[in-house]
């Protein structure tokens, strides 16, 4: 694919594919000033916005991605993002848990301070 056949298929822009191709996360075939993607750059580019999508940073995706071998088809891969996987999303629940707790004490707060507003509302 070229690189606006790509930017339309991943809703990315030539900056972004250039930007990868640069952190070698990408490594397209130089033709000139071409570049045309393999179906190897298409499947890492899915992975990339997949794991950008999740919060994962450029390097630890690079890592992930840097786990992949012909000759176990990706196993290790796989298993080593099902990891991953697991931990972001242990760290995330943890963030919502406090995220809740803070969200309940800011609703008590404001319950607190329109009680106070409806007292000297009634009272003034």
């Amino acid at each position: 694919m070229t690189i606006r056949e790509m930017c339309d298929a991943y809703d990315v822009t030539p900056r972004t594919l250039r930007f990868y191709e640069a952190k070698e996360l990408l490594f397209p075939i130089r033709e000139g000033q071409k570049r045309l993607f393999t179906k190897r750059d298409r499947a890492r580019l899915t992975l990339i916005l997949r794991g950008k999508k999740f919060g994962f940073s450029l390097e630890e995706i690079r890592q992930l991605l840097d786990l992949y071998t012909e000759e176990d088809k990706g196993k290790a891969q796989m298993c080593e993002t099902l990891t991953a996987y697991h931990e972001k999303l242990a760290g995330m629940e943890a963030q919502k848990q406090a995220l809740t707790t803070v969200m309940t004490d800011l609703e008590n707060e404001i319950a607190f301070v329109e009680g106070q507003i409806a007292g000297l509302t009634r009272g003034g």
